[in-house]
């Protein structure tokens, strides 16, 4: 799991980095608000957590344009006890969850590993994004019509949801699509962006995967208006 820290306080990020890392996370730190949105403009993780209070840009403002931007990256944010505004605000502006300082480190590694579980059955049960709705857990794929999707291919099309308008290397959507399954190229995963291109085409939506074969790939909509992306539960 690939985790994006934004914590400002550099004595607690690099113990919560290590302890992360120690568990086998990989964890991209950031010190300030913007350098946040910055590096989810940029990059795929699976997990984002913002304190709220930062420089430059606070953890809410932060968390606000990254959900304006469509990405839809589960994001846990950090509060001091009495931050109980902060707390309504940050979950009404798009947060998945909140911890509230001082909190232990068996508690955050314990939400990751329930994260982790999510993650095996799909992380999100219902995405949507353009005129198009992903059910993952009925491998369903809904526009004007709809159709029936592989466990490969829901998987697939909930990353490229979650990242929707981002380029994404090829090696990013094998890694996290297939896992720990050997011998994947980028003939399989061309395979899969056929199917998936062929079959929102066939529920005729107004969403497109770009990108060559070898990638990267970018779901974008082409309808013009706007993306009307949510992630409707958990």
């Amino acid at each position: 799991m690939r985790i994006l820290l934004a914590e400002d306080e550099k004595e607690l990020s690099r113990v919560l980095v290590t302890a992360m890392h120690s568990k086998g996370y990989s964890v991209d730190p950031a010190y300030n608000g913007l350098e946040a949105v910055e590096k989810a403009s940029q990059g795929v993780y699976d997990l984002m957590i913002f304190d709220v209070m930062m420089p430059v840009m606070t953890g809410i403002e932060a968390l606000k344009k990254i959900r304006a931007a469509g990405d839809q990256t589960y994001i846990i944010m950090l509060t001091a006890m009495s931050e109980i505004n902060d707390r309504v605000t940050g979950l009404d502006a798009g947060a998945d969850d909140y911890m509230t300082k001082p909190f232990s480190l068996k508690e955050l590694l314990a939400r990751l590993r329930s994260l982790e579980r999510r993650s095996e059955n799909y992380t999100n049960d219902i995405l949507k994004f353009g005129d198009i709705t992903l059910d993952s857990n009925e491998q369903r794929l809904e526009s004007f019509n709809s159709i029936s999707l592989s466990a490969k291919e829901t998987k697939l099309l909930n990353l490229l949801i979650l990242n929707a308008d981002k380029k994404i290397d090829s090696d990013i959507l094998i890694a996290h699509v297939w896992e720990n399954e050997d011998d994947l190229d980028q003939d399989t995963l061309w395979i899969y962006i056929s199917y998936l291109r062929q079959k929102i085409q066939a529920v005729n939506a107004h969403v497109e995967i770009q990108g060559k074969k070898g990638g990267p790939y970018q779901l974008t909509n082409t309808s013009g208006g706007e993306s009307n992306d949510s992630k409707v539960s958990l």
